[in-house]
């Protein structure tokens, strides 16, 4: 009776092997286990949390992929001229091609969402609504993400097959406004000028509470009352130290002393219409390339300087074009 009453047990403890005796994930286990970070990544982004699974169940077959298990590049992102981080060599539309190697799952989804943003081919793209995941999935495979000549029908078809489209909801709280016309400069601060957590823990909170405002195309809120740079870190689902790489602040900054907070990586230029600025008494580099949304270390580039001078009033700072 005793080995009876043991052997259904051991039956009752083998049986979610038994389920997937190799170890793969199923597509369904796939998306219960990054689908958090696809809504983070909608919401930081703008990206339809839709279409980053998808395309990730694509093309790294649900995190099964020699490439995903090994490199934790699940988007099937190539090196690319502009990449600096480690290699790997796979053969795919040509023999020995250079892919992207991350340090855990949720660099490949960040990367994978900053490749988009980053490359003006995909820039239509975002002036589509973030739940028009039919448009971004024809709009990918127009701008070339994939040769796959059924790469959009792929895509809405996983889409659709297993109700990606509600993640969509989740991620569609912030107010975006995807017009031309977002070259507005911030108000000035009075801030103060100037690690990666290499985990796959994130925490998404899908009902953000401030609105997401645009200055030189750049993703910007309005500091309230009560916020920590931790706090809205974690409503907007960056890692720790993104908050402060993006403002150009070491991390004692003083909230306190910001009216205005980047959630995304400052340009190397500012808009069309501020070609230079004429600093005035009190300005500092670092304010005025949080005023443009331009990177500060871009901006001593732009007018060779080190960081360390002191600016003088009436001096004309280029904010689009090199200092001759």
């Amino acid at each position: 009776m005793k080995q009876f009453i043991a052997g259904i047990f051991f039956i009752f403890i083998a049986l979610p092997s038994w389920s997937n005796p190799t170890g793969r994930l199923t597509y369904e286990q796939y998306i219960n286990k990054y689908k958090d970070l696809a809504i983070k990544e909608m919401k930081r982004t703008g990206i339809p949390a839709s279409i980053t699974m998808a395309q990730a169940l694509l093309e790294s077959n649900a995190g099964n992929s020699t490439l995903a298990r090994k490199s934790n590049n699940h988007f099937g992102i190539k090196c690319h001229n502009d990449w600096k981080g480690k290699k790997v060599y796979y053969d795919d539309d040509r023999r020995n091609e250079c892919f992207r190697k991350y340090k855990t799952v949720y660099d490949s989804y960040i990367d994978h969402s900053n490749f988009l943003v980053n490359k003006k081919r995909y820039a239509s793209l975002f002036k589509l609504k973030p739940t028009d995941y039919k448009g971004w999935a024809h709009g990918l495979k127009k701008a070339g993400y994939a040769t796959d000549p059924r790469y959009a029908h792929r895509l809405i078809k996983l889409i659709e097959d297993y109700k990606l489209y509600e993640l969509d909801r989740k991620g569609s709280k912030v107010r975006y406004d995807y017009s031309d016309n977002n070259n507005t400069t911030v108000a000035e601060d009075s801030g103060n000028s100037e690690n990666s957590d290499n985990t796959d823990n994130f925490v998404v909170n899908p009902y953000p509470s401030h609105e997401v405002k645009y200055n030189n195309n750049v993703k910007y809120i309005d500091v309230e009352p009560g916020d920590t740079f931790e706090s809205i870190s974690e409503e907007f689902g960056l890692r720790p130290w993104e908050i402060y790489h993006y403002n150009d602040i070491p991390e004692n900054a003083d909230i306190s002393k910001f009216r205005h907070l980047y959630i995304e990586p400052k340009r190397r230029k500012a808009a069309r219409q501020h070609e230079y600025h004429i600093v005035k008494q009190g300005e500092t580099l670092q304010r005025i390339s949080h005023k443009y949304g331009i990177k500060l270390k871009r901006l001593l580039k732009l007018n060779n300087l080190n960081g360390s001078e002191n600016i003088k009033p009436g001096t004309k700072l280029y904010l689009r074009h090199k200092k001759k």
